[in-house]
């Protein structure tokens, strides 16, 4: 699975290739993995939402993984999800789970966060708050078959690539890639004084990532001309807590970029900054091999 040529129009059924792309590095490796695990655009046949496919495609990062199609040519590896984070979001833990969306009881026991409370849980419930995804309950069996075939396969592919960096480097460096709508605080009911950042780093307050590498990305980002925040309104989840341990020299940093940058949200077509940001994050990967290349 090497392709990072998908379609901005969703498709639906499984992906030719696999619930995971996988691009290796290319020329010298470094303890670089980035995952994308929301710009999936293949829609299983077996989804049976109550709502259009245009709705759906509100919780797509669609692009992202394209975006950063530089990673391997500095020596990273970068992995996508190819299903879309509505139908199972690999960012989320098994646990998180809406017992609501549910017609029999778990087999073990549920804790679902406050996202998953608001409907955005390791399976969605909503779109928003008054848009149910489903006319249905989904049975037990329709949703561990959705963590068998496409998280778990993912979360594999993620955790192998991520182990043999480490052992090959005794260091690791994770990016978890994604993009964040206009709407985003309004999304999250949060009132805040300022408008969205065009980039959002989130390493859980600094707990999930080395300041290094975060103080690297927001400088460039910042000498380019975007606008940057920290932690706001995004820290990162289940996949950089995971990961991130930098005692360990095991460094998880989250990456939000806000989807006008590159993209109509409506329509999901890369617009004309399109091409802009692809050219200035292909810059910022190789300033970030750079630095890493100095910390081994």
């Amino acid at each position: 699975m090497t392709t990072f040529d998908t379609p901005y129009r969703a498709v639906q059924g499984d992906a030719p290739d696999g619930p995971y792309t996988l691009a290796l590095p290319e020329g010298l490796p470094l303890p670089l993995v980035c995952d994308s695990p929301h710009s999936g655009v293949y829609y299983p046949a077996d989804f049976r939402a109550a709502v259009p496919m245009s709705r759906l495609r509100g919780g797509e990062d669609t692009h992202i993984d394209t975006l950063w199609g530089a990673i391997p040519k500095v020596g990273g590896t970068l992995i996508g999800a190819t299903f879309p984070r509505v139908y199972i979001d690999p960012n989320r833990m098994l646990e998180d789970l809406d017992p609501e969306l549910l017609d029999a009881p778990w087999p073990t026991p549920l804790s679902p966060g406050e996202k998953t409370r608001l409907g955005y849980g390791l399976v969605w419930r909503k779109l928003d708050a008054a848009t149910p995804i489903y006319d249905r309950q989904l049975s037990v069996a329709e949703v561990q078959s959705r963590i068998g075939r496409y998280y778990r396969p993912y979360h594999t592919a993620l955790a192998e690539a991520v182990e043999a960096a480490y052992r090959q480097f005794g260091a690791l460096w994770h990016l978890n890639l994604h993009s964040m709508p206009n709407n985003a605080y309004e999304r999250l009911k949060i009132k805040s004084p300022h408008p969205l950042a065009d980039f959002v780093l989130g390493d859980r307050d600094g707990t999930t990532c080395e300041p290094g590498i975060v103080d690297l990305v927001e400088r460039e980002l910042k000498s380019m001309g975007y606008t940057v925040a920290r932690n706001d309104p995004y820290k990162g989840v289940q996949l950089i807590a995971q990961i991130g341990r930098p005692a360990e020299r095991r460094n998880s940093l989250q990456i939000e970029i806000r989807r006008p940058l590159y993209m109509d949200e409506a329509t999901k077509a890369p617009n004309e900054g399109f091409k802009t940001l692809q050219r200035d994050l292909g810059s910022l990967s190789a300033s970030i091999g750079s630095y890493i290349r100095s910390q081994l």
